[in-house]
This record gives structure tokens, C-alpha cells and sequence, in this order.
């Protein structure tokens, strides 16, 4: 049921999208039916293909080293007093600036190629991995500490040894939102300069007004960005087998 419960949204979507375009007579060039959004999507399948996997790799570059500066800014933070007081006014001045509006500073510094998408995408998820992660080590449980402290733990100790662990279910979340964004950087970057990827594709549709092609790619930028988002919970589940949900499923 599991697996049939999400194939069947689907269904029921797809139909209503038909049903609304018959019943309204919606000009394909507005909103193609979906027969030829999945026509348009199987006689350019390897094309479709091509520019996905540039903006796949865009995405898991920009999401790993995203992840990974965030946590290490987020243990800065947490570690050095100094790094804090420092850094958390200039990250939450940060998220004031709109990230698309640094898309074409991006390309002009790091040009037309993956390095600027793989930035974009990384800008994103940056705050998101932060702010959760840095959240979650400064609210580590009291009592805890207070014992570490008693038992003549340092600081160090402390960190790697009780706030770390005890911050992972928040650097997950913030994780998790960061997977489910990181379409968002790569696709932006592709839509104000590139030649290759998913953006890139469904710009140049649109110019040609090949809007079942636009769909097409769409789709495939979705299928792949829910694949991805599965795939990093599935992990992190894995990761973190020692805290179980506690919402019960419907068995419970």
C-alpha cells in the first residue's frame, strides 16, 4: 500500500489535469494535455535525459558542499565564542539579500559553466543546514552537560561527545529541508545563463513555444528532486535508527 498509495495521487492528478484541460478547451500552447506532455517526453527521451544529468550533478555537488560547509559553520559556531558572535549576525543579514538576485553575479564571476549552478545551489541550502544544525547544538539537554562538567569533561569532549550527537536529529531536518530546495539554486542558475541542463531546456522550449517539451522536462526535474529528497531520508533514517518516529503509522 505503501507504494500504491502515491502511484494512485498520481493518477487521480494526472486525471484531473486532463479533465480540466478538455472541459475548459485550454489551448496546448497555455496548458498542454497530458498525453502530449508524456508523448513529448518519450520522442525526446535521451534528450531529456542529456541535460538531466548536468543538473543532477549540479544539485548533489551544490547539496554536499552546502552540507558540509553548513555543518562546519554551524560547529564554528558553537565551539568559538568569537565565531559566533561574528558570523550569526552576517548569516541572518545574508538571508535578507534574494539569492536569485546573485544568479547573474555568479555567472559573471564563475561563468557559464556548472561552478556557478553548483554555487547557487549551495547558497540555498547554506542557512537552512545552519541554522538547524547550530539550532540543535545549542539545546542540548542541561542535565547532561552539567554531568560532563562534574566528570571534568572539556570542551571538546563535550562537543564531540554529547552536543554533536545530540544535535543529529536537527542537522537531519535541516538536511532533509535542504534536499527538498536544492532544485530550486541549480534550476535559477540554468535559467539566467547556461547550455546545458533541465533550466536551460525548458527556457528555450518556452522561447519555441514547445510547451509539452516544457512539461516534459519539468517533470523530469520533479521525478528526479522527489527521488533524491527519498533517498536522503531513507539515509538518514538509516543513520539515525536510534531515534525512532514516534508518530504512529497506520498499523499502530
Amino acid at each position: 500500500m505503501r507504494l500504491l498509495r502515491p502511484i494512485i495521487v498520481f493518477a487521480v492528478l494526472i486525471a484531473l489535469w486532463d479533465v480540466l484541460v478538455r472541459a475548459l478547451d485550454i489551448p496546448h500552447f497555455i496548458l498542454p494535455s497530458p498525453a502530449s506532455v508524456f508523448l513529448a517526453g518519450a520522442e525526446n527521451l535521451r534528450l531529456l535525459l542529456y541535460h538531466a544529468q548536468f543538473t543532477a550533478l549540479e544539485i548533489v555537488a551544490g547539496l554536499i558542499l552546502g552540507a558540509a560547509l553548513g555543518s562546519s559553520t554551524a560547529l564554528a559556531m558553537a565551539y568559538f565564542g568569537s565565531a559566533r558572535r561574528w558570523l550569526l549576525p552576517v548569516l541572518v543579514a545574508s538571508q535578507a539579500i534574494p539569492v536569485f538576485a546573485l544568479a547573474p553575479v555568479l555567472l559573471l564571476w564563475l561563468g557559464y559553466g556548472m561552478p556557478s549552478k553548483i554555487a547557487m545551489t549551495l547558497l540555498i541550502i547554506y542557512f537552512p543546514v545552519t541554522a538547524a544544525f547550530f539550532d540543535g547544538l545549542r539545546r542540548t539537554e542541561p542535565g547532561w552537560l552539567d554531568l560532563a562538567r562534574v566528570m571534568g569533561g572539556s570542551r571538546w569532549t563535550v562537543l564531540a561527545a554529547i552536543r554533536i550527537p545530540a544535535a543529529l536529529p536537527a542537522l537531519a531536518s535541516g538536511l532533509r529541508v535542504a534536499t527538498a530546495v536544492a532544485p530550486i539554486g541549480a534550476v535559477v542558475g540554468e535559467w539566467v545563463g547556461s547550455s546545458v541542463g533541465l533550466g536551460h531546456l525548458m527556457l528555450h522550449s518556452n522561447a519555441r513555444v514547445e510547451v509539452p517539451l516544457m512539461f516534459a522536462a519539468l517533470f523530469t526535474l520533479i521525478l528526479f528532486a522527489i527521488a533524491l529528497y527519498f533517498t536522503v531520508d531513507a539515509l538518514l533514517r538509516r543513520l539515525l535508527a536510534w531515534q525512532p518516529d514516534s508518530i504512529p503509522t497506520d498499523d499502530d
